[in-house]
């Protein structure tokens, strides 16, 4: 693949809602420039960015994908790295893969469907992280579609930086496609090869349109708002490089249209990213630290030193990991001494390539400001910064999103616990938004992700990628007990064999008390228990607590002074007396009025304004306390609220439903409290299954 300068390079989140064309956009680029020898569709699984088997048999995007294309206008050669991103809110991490690699990010709506939380959700994401945006309004070819209308809704959304700039015209059967920066006018044959025609009398709102576009473009360069300002109109050079510094600043957003289906506009698309959008040399990296931590600037320059960031991690069992980076300053070469800036490790150098899609295409070198991945890099992971050995840089990585949907992992087969922890733990290299861990009270293998779906892909390429069938059931909830009274119970334990016997005797008061686990304490006066006994009076109770009496669950804030007792010269021995001690235990515990702790965590959940009410109910419904609201920037408010631990399995479902994928939240443990006394039956029946 021919190597391309900064200036050159456009890199390209290509974002949005699932089903609203993205992937399908992508492919019709890469066909309609010749770069591709088929037009690949989503639903028969022959898309280049759609390649894994998961997404063809899910018929949607589950990773995100490089897809490089070139465009060449007149002399002008350029390249745009598309990054296709996932529109489903389960792959999230996949999405902040796509934009923590790009300059841009290409926002795509559909036509029929209409303004979404995806393109909302992406929109704010890029103006969040600085990128430029533009806007491509997918499927003109569906009857039901209305560019206008969803102009209007992104207005409404995004407000005054929309601007139009590829606009559609119904004529008949077929759409005529206008640019407003060169004012003229295109319809597309099967081929998706344009043909000029003149442009059509839309009456006033053509000239509405070029208007609008006029004053934005004033409002970017004071040297055109002074022209504007004087009624002069823009020439076509004027507007494209108006349009292109409005976007660079933030200042326009760029609305253009077609249908990847029927490859209409796809080579106006194409156009308008390669020439509208920022390229590579524009983006100076932010978050970058020196070796010492001080913040440095690092412009995307071929001859400045060289630094990498790995965006993504992809582990294969039988090719090795594949590190997919973008390269910030300078240039990766094979006689380069790499080193992981943010682990402080050497790392050896692996074999170099270009992707497009599953496709590698070999390289000697990956150049400034380009994207590509290295082969076989050990011990280098999504977030990590490569550099030069002597010359150490940190890229501070992208926030991923939290994830909140856990689920216990069971083996089909017996004895392969081992084996899905081995192979979740290299999934979880692959996807930050992933966690997995054994819980200490359950002992269960915990998966948690982004939601159902999520979880599921996790399961399915355990299997496929290596060899492991599990399934997901919802994880145990760890309860406590604790006593209710104070109580003083004897523990005796007397055994004869007919050689030397066992003989162990105590008086113990069992009460309650602050703190997570046993305080011991002894009053034994006498000499009734000699003061060696007491380590194994202690250590009988301390194996006692971690089963209670009511459901089997670990007992908490308990007190346990050792008062009196006997023993005997030759039958008593450590054994007998930590023996006794654990029979004192079960019937004090019993005695004591033993009831079950829940635990409880503190919910914060970010809503919008509307949805307020119906999370507030959802906590009320789930036996929670709402402790504050506070509201927040941009029409959402932040609910506090404690919730019962066993009432939150569902939850990250219930706020997608609720908020349409608008709502996120955080829940942390706080503390145990009393659970009520009607729920005490069930708990006490599932947990007889779970340790049975």
């Amino acid at each position: 693949m021919k190597q391309y300068t900064p200036e050159k390079i456009r890199n390209v989140a290509v974002m949005g809602h699932g089903n609203a064309g993205k992937t399908s956009l992508v492919e019709a680029i890469l066909w309609c420039k010749g770069q591709s020898d088929r037009l690949g569709k989503v639903d028969n699984g022959t898309s280049v960015s759609d390649y894994t088997e998961e997404e063809i048999k899910r018929g949607t995007s589950v990773f995100s994908s490089v897809v490089p294309v070139e465009v060449v206008r007149g002399g002008d050669e350029r390249k745009i790295n598309m990054v296709d991103a996932p529109g489903l809110f389960d792959y999230e991490g996949a999405q902040c893969e796509a934009m923590s690699a790009c300059e841009s990010v290409l926002i795509v709506v559909s036509g029929k469907s209409g303004m979404s939380v995806g393109a909302e959700k992406a929109y704010k994401s890029a103006v969040k992280n600085g990128k430029s945006r533009m806007v491509y309004v997918s499927k003109m070819d569906r009857p039901s579609a209305d560019f206008y209308k969803v102009l209007e809704e992104l207005k409404s959304a995004f407000g005054p930086s929309v601007c139009p700039v590829v606009v559609p015209c119904r004529d008949g059967d077929r759409n005529i496609y206008i640019n407003l920066i060169t004012d003229k006018a295109y319809t597309y044959d099967a081929g998706g090869n344009p043909s000029e025609v003149p442009v059509p009398d839309m009456e006033h709102r053509l000239e509405g349109l070029r208007s609008a576009m006029s004053e934005a473009v004033a409002e970017a360069d004071e040297e055109l708002f002074e022209k504007f300002f004087s009624g002069e109109q823009f020439t076509e050079e004027e507007l494209r490089r108006g349009v292109q510094q409005g976007v660079k600043d933030g200042a326009i957003t760029p609305v253009i249209c077609g249908s990847a289906l029927m490859l209409e506009a796809v080579d106006l698309t194409a156009d308008m990213m390669a020439h509208l959008l920022p390229s590579a040399a524009h983006d100076e990296s932010s978050g970058v630290e020196d070796e010492s931590g001080e913040p440095v600037s690092l412009p995307c320059a071929p001859a400045g030193d060289p630094v990498a960031y790995v965006f993504k991690t992809v582990n294969d069992p039988f090719v090795g990991r594949l590190s997919f980076v973008k390269v910030l300053s300078g240039k990766l070469t094979g006689d380069l001494k790499l080193y992981n800036g943010t682990r402080g490790e050497a790392v050896k150098m692996g074999k170099m390539v270009y992707l497009c899609g599953k496709k590698q295409i070999d390289t000697k070198e990956l150049p400034a400001g380009d994207i590509g991945a290295v082969t076989k890099l050990s011990g280098v992971f999504t977030g990590d910064t490569l550099c030069r050995e002597g010359k150490v840089y940190k890229v501070l990585a992208p926030s991923f999103p939290v994830p909140t949907y856990a689920m216990a992992v069971q083996p089909v087969d017996k004895g392969d616990e081992s084996k899905i922890g081995q192979g979740i733990l290299k999934l979880c290299e692959e996807d930050q938004t992933l966690h997995f861990a054994t819980d200490k009270e359950t002992k269960q293998q915990v998966l948690t992700g982004m939601g159902e779906q999520h979880l599921d892909v996790v399961i399915s390429r355990l299997k496929s990628k290596y060899g492991v069938d599990a399934k997901l059931e919802k994880p145990m909830v760890a309860y406590r007990e604790a006593i209710g009274k104070k109580v003083k119970v004897e523990g005796k334990y007397k055994k004869q064999t007919g050689g030397h016997g066992q003989y162990g005797h105590v008086w113990i008061e069992f009460e309650p008390c602050d703190g997570e686990g046993l305080v011991f304490e002894e009053k034994v006066f006498g000499g009734a228990v000699p003061k060696n006994y007491f380590p194994a009076v202690e250590k009988g109770l301390q194996e006692s607590i971690q089963h209670g009496v009511v459901a089997g669950y670990p007992v908490v804030g308990l007190k346990a002074t050792l008062l009196d007792g006997s023993y005997h010269p030759v039958d008593s021995s450590e054994l007998a007396f930590k023996t006794a001690a654990s029979l004192a235990y079960k019937e004090g515990i019993k005695q004591a009025g033993a009831y079950l702790l829940e635990p409880i965590g503190t919910l914060n959940a970010l809503v919008p304004e509307q949805n307020t009410g119906d999370i507030m109910g959802e906590v009320n419904k789930r036996r929670g306390r709402v402790l504050g609201m506070d509201p927040q920037d941009g029409g959402y408010t932040e609910i506090v609220a404690e919730i019962p631990m066993a009432e939150m399995s569902d939850f990250t479902t219930t706020m997608r439903q609720t908020t349409q994928g608008r709502g996120s939240f955080t829940f942390v443990f706080t503390r145990y409290e009393p659970l009520p006394p009607q729920l005490e039956a069930k708990v006490v029946e599932e947990a007889k299954k779970f340790f049975e």
